[in-house]
């Protein structure tokens, strides 16, 4: 009966009994192995730590030496050299405007006439009484003349001759203040005939034919005549470049180019005005530069960017604005050695564009650290990195694309 009992065990509960040392035997192999990996692991550190670091990887330049003009930029805004508001210095209609808006005037250009009837009429009589003072005048002096002899024969008076004296006198002030009346009328008249004061371009017409208008500063002005060509573009520099702004102003050699911010032509011109004084909030001086504007293309309220270069470095040493790095305390460079190992050399940089910095400490020639810096320590081995695209006809030498970049940026 056992036997019976026995052999009616299922074959699933076997299979069931055999799972736990298949685990095992599983769990064994992968301790083994894993142990197996980690001493070989070690080895090989081993291995690498008793050979030493290996070389670094990196993109080098040569220190250039030459002269570097320094530029300063600026945003600026544009001027006009010459603006002014016409108004009218007599109340009176206007009779003819002889202009449109937006229309280029030359100086001395006619460009309101306004109703000089009045004026006319008043310059006509002032005319005639210097005509009549002249005329009494003339008389008054024939008869001082016949006085004068009547009174060498001793036929009349010293007091008699002085009353004639008198009048001829007195005429002739009269005929002084008549000829002064006429040149207040005269000018008066220039008043209804209102010309450029100097070339530029009209604004907007305020009148019309047979409008009134009105004298004096708070009336509305007639138009407005802005000079177009040349024009100026003002902008601001910080304080510390002034005595070198004065100096290049005084050699006479401060130029200066600008380039509208919307884009377009280059325009080149001369610094011309320094301002007296420096903007104590923002530490700033104001700058005025002059330029050409024959088409017009710079006009008044536009933005411009200003260069200006008022000073030269010679002889300067120049690497690669990537070079330079900075410490906790201080700048530095990687200098390659002939040992293919990098040096820290300390170096100032007292000027600094986008492609290239002008360094101080470092003697032209040297071989310096571009790209791959951020590996190196001091006394890292390196070597110079194959460059994209190196093996193909044309491409930069190694070691060299950095210096002719920033010499181009200088130039």
């Amino acid at each position: 009966m056992p036997e019976e009992i026995a052999n009616t065990v299922p074959a699933s509960g076997k299979r069931r009994r055999r799972w736990p040392w298949v685990t095992a035997v599983v769990v064994v192999i992968a301790a083994g192995a894993a142990w197996w990996w980690s001493d070989a692991a070690k080895k090989q550190d081993a291995q690498a730590a008793r050979r030493g670091p290996g070389a670094i990887p990196v993109t080098t330049a040569q220190a250039e030496s030459r002269d570097v003009p320094v530029r300063l930029t600026a945003n600026g805004t544009v001027t006009a050299l010459q603006s002014v508001e016409l108004r009218a210095q007599i109340t009176s209609t206007v009779k003819e405007v002889h202009i449109r808006e937006g229309q280029t005037v030359q100086k001395g250009d006619l460009l309101f006439t306004l109703d000089s009837r009045t004026d006319d009429a008043n310059l006509k009589k002032a005319l005639a009484q210097v005509e009549k003072d002249k005329a009494d005048l003339a008389t008054a002096e024939r008869n001082l003349e016949r006085q004068k002899e009547l009174f060498r024969q001793k036929f009349i008076a010293q007091a008699a001759l002085d009353t004639v004296q008198n009048s001829v006198d007195t005429l002739g002030g009269q005929l002084a203040i008549d000829q002064a009346a006429v040149e207040s009328a005269r000018a008066a008249l220039t008043y209804t005939r209102i010309h450029a004061p100097f070339s530029g371009r009209t604004g907007v017409i305020g009148v019309r034919a047979g409008s009134l208008v009105q004298a004096g500063a708070t009336a509305a002005p007639l138009v407005t005549v802005t000079q177009i060509d040349p024009i100026a573009i003002a902008f601001t520099l910080p304080e510390k470049e002034l005595a070198m702004l004065q100096e290049a102003m005084r050699a006479g050699n401060l130029t200066a180019q600008a380039t509208p911010q919307a884009g377009g032509e280059v325009f080149k011109g001369k610094v011309t005005f320094i301002d007296n004084a420096v903007e104590t909030a923002t530490g700033t001086i104001r700058v005025k530069a002059e330029f050409a504007n024959p088409k017009s293309l710079l006009w008044p309220g536009m933005y411009a960017n200003v260069e200006l270069s008022p000073r030269t470095l010679a002889n300067a040493t120049v690497v690669p604005t990537q070079a330079v790095q900075t410490g906790p305390e201080r700048r530095f460079v990687y200098v390659v050695q002939d040992d293919k190992k990098v040096a820290a050399q300390p170096v100032k940089v007292p000027y600094v564009e986008e492609t290239f910095a002008v360094v101080e400490g470092l003697a032209p020639g040297a071989r310096v650290v571009v790209e791959g810096a951020q590996n190196l320590r001091p006394g890292s081995a390196v070597q110079e990195a194959q460059r994209e695209g190196a093996p193909g006809k044309g491409a930069p030498a190694p070691g060299k694309g950095e210096g002719r970049k920033g010499k181009k940026a200088a130039s």
